[in-house]
């Protein structure tokens, strides 16, 4: 899936982060680190509890264009959720190569624990309000709700309490509407970047993931596997990122990654970020799936954690399968943006 989530996100951190099949037509080839705008940094103490019930909090400032008014206003559209047959090539084909590796077992297990790899595909489209706030004085809270198609990275983002904006990637453009929008951040580069996070560890079973167990190590007391995620030559803009997951060894979750962003529009010349620490706080369990409710971003150096830059939320998370494919299209009024 899309790569280009992760590093606005991480750059700011660090100095303060196509339609889906339908039964009668052939399976897309999977969405690589190519199809993916970059990522974020945040990070949390991981002191994971068991999984809640679905939450019950609803969104106060939904805005007016949803996924399900676009799935009224599309009748009998196209959905962005695949066909059941295709989910379970595609899944089939991800564990047979995660299976081929010690590293991909464990990175198995982990999205096994986390809900599994076909129910986060038959699950459909993911809707969650995502808070970034910087803890650096200066520092604007990020705020959007955004809608993504787990099945080709395609992303739908609106601001709370202003309906007006909207931005996203349809799997090859970044968009904004208006074409006037205000906007103080990268468009393209925030588009999947939240999402990235929040797929973890679903997003490391694509095609064009490399993976290396690296040993062990305790953090706040606790156990963990390390699995180190880098990418093939050419997969994304930002290939020489790297992840290493924390992945507990009795739940098997994902509890914390570290990271470098390497993001060519950050980064004109080569080079990357600093480490960063990212910790999953809690947990909340919707349609099947466990996801943190919160992450925690710090500073990483010498093997050591270093202080706090981000805190991040995860709330207002439904699962939408019913939502058209068109809906990560961009609108007909919207600016398509080029380059990075």
């Amino acid at each position: 899936m899309k790569r280009q989530a992760a590093i606005a996100l991480a750059v700011l951190l660090s100095t303060a982060c196509s339609a889906s099949p339908r039964t009668t037509k052939p399976e897309p080839k999977p969405p690589g680190r190519g199809d993916l705008p970059h990522r974020i940094d945040t990070m949390a103490e991981a002191t994971p509890d068991e999984p809640t019930t679905q939450p019950t909090t609803q969104p106060t400032t939904e805005p007016a264009t949803t996924p399900e008014s676009a799935a009224t206003e599309a009748g009998a559209s196209a959905m962005a959720r695949p066909s059941d047959p295709n989910i379970d090539r595609r899944v089939a084909a991800a564990r047979k190569r995660l299976e081929s590796t010690q590293a991909g077992k464990l990175v198995w297990a982990a999205i096994e624990a986390h809900g599994g790899l076909k129910r986060w595909y038959a699950n459909g489209p993911i809707r969650f309000r995502f808070t970034f706030d910087p803890v650096a004085e200066g520092r604007a809270t990020r705020d959007t709700y955004e809608t993504v198609d787990t099945w080709s990275a395609r992303a739908r983002h609106q601001l709370p309490g202003d309906d007006r904006v909207e931005f996203g990637w349809d799997g090859a453009r970044a968009w904004v509407v208006p074409s006037d929008a205000d906007l103080d951040f990268n468009v393209r580069f925030w588009s999947l970047t939240p999402y990235y996070f929040v797929a973890i560890p679903f997003v490391f079973a694509d095609p064009g993931v490399q993976l290396e167990k690296t040993g062990s190590a305790t953090l706040d007391a606790t156990n963990y596997d390390l699995v180190k995620a880098t990418f093939e030559s050419g997969v994304g803009d930002a290939p020489d990122d790297h992840y290493i997951l924390y992945v507990d060894l009795e739940t098997h979750r994902v509890a914390a990654i570290r990271y470098v962003v390497s993001y060519p529009g950050f980064f004109e010349n080569g080079g990357h970020s600093p480490e960063h620490l990212m910790i999953f706080d809690g947990t909340q369990t919707v349609d099947g799936i466990v996801l943190p409710t919160s992450y925690r971003t710090f500073a990483w150096k010498d093997g050591k954690r270093g202080k706090l830059i981000t805190n991040t939320k995860l709330t207002d998370v439904a699962f939408r399968p019913k939502t058209p494919s068109g809906y990560f299209d961009p609108p007909k009024s919207a600016k398509i943006l080029k380059g990075y």
